[in-house]
């Protein structure tokens, strides 16, 4: 039987406070906070996050297949699989397949992963509200992973599923759009509740299971209250709904119904039942069952290790200069052209994986990658080596406040891993005041810039907070 293998999320460090919106524009705001990913972070860099979480204790080269779900990719034609997969070091000849558009993509590829491949599922969305509208304050970022397939390791079996297609223009964004558009809501609310009650009680019913039996229902609607709505409709009592995370997070796109089942699972117990509803255009249904294997399974930092950690005094200026909704003077250096494809080509394998080399000799592990070993000089005796997933620490750092950065200063760190080897690189996620020496990091996949169209992605530093530490 298909199954959940593991999981993985992943939040980003920024929220922007609700309240910092209305104080803006002069207007009365939703409650709570919302993620917001950073200058250097788009729905790839944290889908690679998300699944570096999944995939903690796992051979990344047994992956069969990776489904990357999203409706803000960075290109409109170009894949993204390519990047992911060498940033997660998945094997060359893995299967990859992108689905878009549809904020039901998510629970969508879960559906769609088959059970005889291991197959990791990443579902991550960065979208963007217009200024003053709702979608503004609604809209959160984040990302959830799942790895799915069979065997005794399966944590949560897939008992049953069903997809149901109905067409409906509530919200969208053509090809055109700037920012997502929006129907009145009341027609969203009022075609979802009637495909709930439609789909979810014969699926109940055809399963031999009634509502009392659910242990949490995990209902993605549109609206703020139509989760609610919905479950009340269909027999769920208070204390079975799942936290939507709206006020801690947002809405989370097509990440949504994902990221609410990962924090499910945190709390879950074999024999559990849950419920998994996802509306977009349809439905995807899901009854799942939690099985004894979930007690063996690793920590993950999931929702709950990332929401313990955060940044929420950012401001809603540096939000709308990361989303490029308010133009500011252009750096007086020149600016970055446009990055050779060639170049890129040449380093994908080093740069997106972060593989470099280590000696065969002396064992010094070493990045870039050398053909002599800047520590006992024998020649071309290298093997590849990864640095990803090792821990560090900053040995000294320096506060650039000339270079060109959306977020100044830009914090340079000469960064030593515990097991061998030093890079020079970028610090991320963490206050000016904050930084030390000594400091323990660990390397984060980021979008370095933006350039001609064509987006740049390697590792920085971020700091290794107690409270997200696992």
């Amino acid at each position: 039987m298909k199954g959940i293998i593991s999981y993985g999320a992943y939040i980003p460090y920024n929220r922007l406070q609700r309240k910092k919106i209305g104080e803006f524009f002069g207007k009365s705001t939703y409650s709570g906070e919302k993620a917001v990913a950073g200058y250097d972070e788009d729905s790839v860099s944290m889908g690679v996050e998300a699944a570096l979480d999944c995939l903690r204790g796992t051979d990344s080269k047994e992956i069969d297949a990776v489904y990357f779900a999203t409706t803000s990719a960075p290109y409109k034609e170009k894949g993204s699989i390519s990047t992911i997969a060498a940033a997660l070091h998945l094997k060359e000849n893995v299967r990859g397949i992108e689905a878009a558009s549809s904020l039901r993509s998510g629970t969508s590829a879960i559906l769609a992963a088959n059970e005889l491949e291991q197959t990791l599922v990443i579902a991550s969305d960065c979208r963007t509200g217009a200024p003053t509208g709702q979608n503004e304050q609604w809209f959160g970022d984040g990302a959830a992973s799942f790895l799915i397939g069979q065997g005794p390791e399966v944590i949560v079996n897939v008992i049953d599923a069903v997809s149901v297609q109905g067409e409906l223009v509530s919200e969208w964004r053509s090809q055109t759009d700037s920012f997502t558009q929006n129907w009145e809501e009341r027609l969203g609310s009022t075609v979802f509740l009637k495909q709930v009650k439609e789909v979810v009680t014969p699926f109940l019913e055809k399963n031999n299971c009634t509502a009392d039996a659910i242990n949490k229902v995990i209902i993605s609607g549109p609206g703020t209250r139509a989760h609610t709505q919905a479950a009340s409709a269909i027999g769920f009592q208070k204390n079975q709904i799942q936290d939507p995370l709206f006020d801690l997070v947002g809405a989370t796109g097509n990440a949504h119904a994902p990221m609410m089942l990962v924090s499910a699972l945190e709390e879950a117990k074999p024999g559990d039942q849950l419920l998994v509803v996802a509306f977009a255009e349809g439905l995807d249904v899901m009854l799942l069952e939690v099985t004894e294997a979930i007690s063996r399974l690793a920590k993950r930092k999931g929702v709950q290790g990332y929401l313990t950690v955060k940044n929420d005094q950012t401001s809603y200026s540096d939000y709308l200069k990361w989303r490029n909704l308010l133009e500011t003077e252009p750096p007086r250096r020149p600016e970055t052209e446009r990055p050779s494809a060639p170049a890129l080509y040449r380093g994908y394998h080093q740069n997106l994986s972060f593989t470099g080399s280590k000696c065969r000799n002396c064992g010094t592990p070493q990045f870039p990658k050398q053909r002599i070993c800047t520590q006992c000089q024998v020649k071309d005796e290298m093997d590849d080596y990864r640095f990803v997933g090792q821990s560090a620490k900053v040995m000294t750092y320096t506060l650039d406040h000339l270079a060109a950065s959306p977020a100044p200063p830009m914090i340079v760190a000469v960064v030593d891993f515990d097991k061998g080897g030093r890079i020079i690189c970028e610090v991320t996620d963490c206050h000016p005041k904050e930084i030390e020496i000594g400091m323990n990091v660990e390397m984060t996949f980021r979008r370095l810039y933006e350039a001609g169209g064509i987006s740049n992605y390697f590792w920085k530093a971020r700091p290794i907070r107690q409270k997200e530490s696992v």
